[in-house]
């Protein structure tokens, strides 16, 4: 069992930082909102501190799911900074989803200190994060990942080394990019079969289990028929995710023509106030049902 602590205790880090605390670790957590932080010590074995620094001081391994690239700085850099109180062998574990120049940069500095990084974003959405189901893309030295792997395991299905530092960010993007395309597929297959007056459910059941089934047809066609979208990966959170494929498609000269177009139909649903739908509310365009 390790010393562990875990910054950041949205709906993906609450559960992570659980499945630790219910493994038999040693757990600290930090939370911007205090009030997060004392309802997870009244769930789970473990200390609230009252900053980064006090969460990763002693620590054997830090992790952190924060929101974008200035949150994981701020966590990591800051007056009140994990990396000013972390010891030299700590091992760093990023589960946010950022770019991969902040990772690369952080990696860089922990170096200087001693300290080791690991960059590991997640896939599979909360309710993979509650049932410690989820996909963990990794970047870094293989032999601080190997360390690293045995303290992820608590709440993965899956986790993989994908290369040097950067290049679970990337991976990551990879998968961001497959789920924008595939989900206007779906929305718009959906779409058709109402208009085309053919049983949703009916078309549904034939066609998942053909070259068309993906895990969004299977677990969201009913929910996006039945105008549901408050469960998921929220479209704010996709659109600062879709940013950062388009932004780096920009420098590595890839091509992204539907996913910016995708980004574009994730926007309107923000302006007409669905940033906090999940991200299978891009239905809700093709529908006609925008002002409901």
């Amino acid at each position: 069992m390790a010393k562990v602590s875990f910054i950041g205790l949205g709906v993906m880090g609450f559960p992570m930082a659980g499945h630790l605390s219910s493994s038999g670790h040693e757990v600290r957590v930090y939370n911007r909102t205090s009030k997060k932080s004392v309802e997870w010590e009244s769930q789970f074995k473990g200390k609230a501190c009252s900053s980064p620094r006090e969460a990763a001081f002693g620590a054997d391994f830090v992790m952190a799911c924060v929101g974008n690239d200035d949150d994981l700085r701020e966590i990591c850099l800051g007056e009140e900074g994990a990396f000013k109180g972390m010891k030299p062998g700590t091992i760093f574990v990023d589960h946010t989803t950022v770019s991969a120049k902040v990772t690369r940069e952080l990696g860089s500095i922990s170096k200087g200190s001693g300290v080791e990084f690991i960059d590991a974003p997640v896939s599979g959405g909360q309710a993979g994060a509650i049932n410690g189901q989820l996909g963990v893309m990794c970047g870094g030295d293989p032999d601080t990942y190997i360390k690293a792997e045995k303290i992820i395991s608590s709440y993965a299905k899956v986790c993989k080394l994908l290369g040097p530092s950067g290049a679970g960010q990337l991976t990551k993007m990879v998968n961001q990019i497959c789920i924008a395309g595939l989900v206007q597929g779906l929305s718009e297959g959906l779409n058709f079969a109402d208009k085309a007056g053919l049983d949703v459910k009916e078309v549904v059941d034939v066609i998942s289990a053909g070259a068309a089934g993906s895990w969004q047809m299977v677990n969201r066609h009913e929910t996006m028929s039945a105008d549901k979208f408050d469960h998921g990966f929220a479209v704010d959170w996709m659109r600062k995710d879709l940013g950062i494929c388009l932004s780096t498609a920009e420098e590595n000269g890839a091509s992204l023509p539907v996913t910016a177009l995708v980004d574009q139909f994730y926007k309107e649903v923000q302006n007409i106030g669905g940033g906090r739908w999940d991200t299978s509310s891009l239905i809700k365009r093709l529908n006609n049902k925008l002002s409901k």
